[in-house]
């Protein structure tokens, strides 16, 4: 997007968050100070979003063991911007970002509402950078793939927040802690990427098996998962530090980062967990994490 059109989305988002303070946006949240739990999802290859397996089917699964949103915000690592958005219309549309599947996936269709006024709200509790109201985007494989899975009604609003490309990890793990508010008001947060995602180095040849993983991959696995549950998040946060496996794991950052906010999110002694907790075709782990 260029820098004008920029200006006029956040300045528009401005007056949204204004808005939003007027019309008391948190009408329908819980007011009992309970928090919502946040996953992290290994969302794996696209047409996990079409076929009944196990990842899918523990989607499902999670779908039923938190209480119902009131909203859902996605943070997926297909959507990499310039800057910071968060989508803001008032239907989505699915998006079928990818290439070379059957046709069965390019049909799917998940109609979910979007919700302007959250949008706005949650522009505003950001100051860590602007954040700008985008009315182009839509909903990506990275995040209907899920949550058309999670609830299939598609009637709780779904909204997108960008990965700003330009910023470091520390930048998203920061950015992610304040959106912190919105747990208090229901809104189930989802960061959907991969803890390890290694495109190039793919066992093509082990597609068809449930689980295969290099020894790179699994030991970088188990490593990521040791330090959540040890709280060490500076250490995921630098995770260039991490040896060579660590490169191998993490070649572009863009499935990692989704990871970060979601630990951004955690407060301290809150409960852990993983599940689908495997590696597939050597180097990518569908390891998924649910905090709270």
């Amino acid at each position: 997007m260029d820098r004008k059109k920029f200006i006029g989305l956040f300045s528009f988002g401005t007056a949204m968050t204004v808005l939003g303070n007027v019309r008391s946006l948190a009408s329908g949240f819980p007011e009992d100070g309970s928090l919502m739990p946040v996953l992290f999802v290994g969302h794996g290859s696209p047409m996990n979003g079409i076929e009944d397996n196990e990842f899918s089917a523990r989607w499902k699964k999670a779908g039923t063991e938190i209480p119902r949103p009131a909203a859902v915000l996605c943070i997926s690592a297909h959507w990499l911007t310039r800057g910071t958005w968060v989508t803001a219309m008032d239907q989505p549309k699915t998006i079928h970002d990818f290439g070379g599947f059957p046709q069965a996936l390019y049909d799917v269709q998940y109609p979910a509402p979007g919700n302007a006024e959250l949008a706005g709200e949650t522009a505003g509790m950001v100051h860590k950078t602007p954040v700008g109201l985008d009315h182009e985007w839509g909903l990506d494989h990275g995040t209907w793939s899920v949550v058309r899975r999670m609830y299939p009604s598609a009637d709780i609003p779904v909204l997108q927040m960008s990965i700003d490309h330009t910023k470091d990890p520390q930048f998203h793990y920061e950015l992610g802690s304040e959106l912190y508010n919105l747990r208090k008001r229901g809104v189930l947060i989802i960061g959907s990427g991969n803890m390890v995602h290694n495109l190039r180095m793919i066992a093509w040849e082990k597609s068809e098996e449930p689980e295969f993983g290099y020894d790179w991959a699994l030991q970088m696995n188990e490593t990521f998962k040791q330090l959540i549950l040890k709280e060490e998040h500076n250490r995921l946060v630098n995770y260039q530090n991490l040896g060579a496996g660590a490169g191998l794991a993490i070649p572009t950052p863009d499935h990692y980062l989704p990871l970060l906010y979601i630990l951004g999110l955690k407060r301290k002694n809150e409960n852990q967990s993983f599940f689908n907790d495997k590696t597939v075709m050597g180097s990518v782990s569908m390891t998924s994490v649910r905090i709270g």
